[in-house]
């Protein structure tokens, strides 16, 4: 029987990724995303029993009403894939009220408000045998990358998180996972989304510090969803506490 995966940020890049390739496993997936109309267009190009749901991360409120929603659908779930992030480079001076608040309510506030309200659809019972959770970090966490303080302090506090985590919900049958993800790209990705002048004084901040962006591999977000597949089918009696991805240059 397939398993019913809740996937964050499923509109695009390795989110939209992970839902096209366990679609096409035979499992379901339910998308959460700020914007529905790009949930909604990947759940249609899925089809049934794909389903999107609108979800700002950030929002406790919002959390609640799209848990509530996928509660409806689905009394139990397997799988909860803490996907959604943002990043963006940028000096302590530079770290507006804004930048602040909206990469740590994203990457931070956000995965504690989903695996909360998602705790009563993933716990063992009634013949369900207890769900996973993995929580997507990144390399930065490691790399100390310049003008990337902000975002890597999210994913290593998520990392720590998830190692409590784990612990504290083994005795609930639920398994917490992270996948430290390198660089990762698809056809629609055309660039950084901030501007040129910022990608210049990123690489160069970059490159003080012997961190070359020019030179590291890069996977694509398909290649990548090979991990996630290896972790949802491990035995119940093992459990993986942290799945590092890098990517590679082609040879």
């Amino acid at each position: 029987m397939g398993k019913t995966i809740v996937i964050t940020g499923g509109g695009d890049g390795l989110g939209r990724a992970l839902a096209r390739r366990f679609a096409k496993d035979g499992e379901t997936v339910v998308l959460l995303g700020r914007t529905l109309a790009k949930v909604q267009a990947v759940a249609d190009e899925l089809g049934a029993p794909a389903m999107a749901v609108q979800c700002d991360v950030a929002d406790p409120a919002s959390v609640r009403a799209a848990f509530a929603t996928v509660a409806e659908a689905f009394p139990k779930i397997d799988v909860l894939i803490n996907n959604a992030g943002v990043y963006w480079p940028f000096t302590l001076a530079e770290a507006t009220d804004e930048l602040v608040g909206t990469i740590a309510g994203i990457n931070l506030s956000g995965p504690v408000y989903c695996t909360r309200e998602a705790l009563p659809l993933l716990r063992a019972g009634d013949g369900h045998k207890g769900g996973q959770v993995i929580n997507v970090t990144s390399e930065s966490s490691v790399l100390k990358t310049p003008m990337l303080w902000m975002y890597a302090s999210t994913k290593h506090a998520l990392e720590l998180m998830s190692e409590m985590w784990a612990r504290e919900l083994e005795a609930e049958g639920i398994r917490v996972t992270v996948v430290r993800a390198g660089q990762m790209y698809d056809e629609t990705k055309t660039g950084a989304p901030w501007p040129v002048e910022v990608s210049m004084r990123f690489g160069a901040a970059a490159a003080a510090v012997g961190i070359n962006l020019r030179e590291k591999g890069t996977s694509h977000y398909n290649s990548v969803t090979d991990a996630f597949r290896v972790i949802l089918d491990m035995p119940a009696d093992t459990h993986l506490n942290l799945v590092s991805v890098n990517g590679r240059r082609p040879s």
